[in-house]
């Protein structure tokens, strides 16, 4: 569904991503790992339409999204949940998720019971401001929000960025669940490699901007990939 090409991204004169490559399909994980600094978040940035690419194209859907602002590309089934979570802090669960129906026609502007199954701490604490949430609330209600819009492609930025190990679990089942679903496509981002290894059906791995590995998890050597990862 996804099909980025040779993309080349700057920020002023730092070419930040240089002749990138990379697909993701319906009912798989894509992963794409690297250490900090290495450009993951600049290719999610690309993805979703939040910076300009230089060079290459981006096709979603078999049509060239290149240069869409993000508003369309989230109109078109893109959702993306940010690094850092990104959400309203003096906003209510109820009305964090309710920011999701910009995208939809008025007919879809509800929140899915679905959300309330994968995440059933979103249905108690509607009424709470996001800003009191623990940090791993505040991701799974990042998450949910992305799946307001019903999307057709999920991009997650390091999901489990400063996330106790109790709901990195949760988030991981999520994953499966989603991807599993066999209607959405996932790009995740991660450092973390046993959650990203678990979860991935495809790895593509960034090294000062460029991919240096990328294939299927079956047939990509476990300890080059950890190499990658490692500071």
């Amino acid at each position: 569904m996804l099909d980025v090409s040779n993309i080349d991204l700057f920020y002023g004169a730092s070419h930040a991503l240089r002749k990138v490559s990379l697909s993701a399909s319906t009912g798989k994980v894509t992963a794409v790992l690297g250490r900090n600094g290495v450009g993951k978040t600049s290719l999610m940035r690309a993805v979703v339409g939040q910076h300009p690419i230089a060079d290459g194209n981006i096709k979603w859907e078999g049509k060239d999204i290149s240069r869409d602002p993000s508003w369309r590309r989230s109109v078109n089934g893109i959702a993306i949940v940010p690094q850092g979570r990104e959400i309203f802090p003096l906003l209510t669960v109820k009305e964090n998720l309710e920011t999701g129906f910009a995208a939809l026609p008025r007919a879809m502007r509800h929140i899915p019971d679905e959300i309330f199954e994968l995440f059933p701490v979103l249905r108690d604490m509607l009424g709470r401001r996001g800003g009191d949430l623990s940090g791993g609330q505040q991701q799974q209600l990042a998450i949910g929000r992305a799946l307001v819009t019903r999307p057709r492609l999920l991009v997650l930025d390091e999901p489990t960025e400063g996330i106790q190990p109790s709901i990195i679990k949760d988030i991981q089942r999520v994953i499966k669940q989603l991807a599993n679903r066999g209607d959405m496509a996932i790009l995740l981002v991660e450092q973390y490699f046993e959650f990203a290894h678990e979860l991935a059906d495809e790895i593509v791995v960034l090294e000062r901007g460029e991919v240096v590995l990328s294939g299927s998890k079956d047939t990509l050597d476990r300890e080059k990939v950890r190499a990658y990862l490692t500071v």
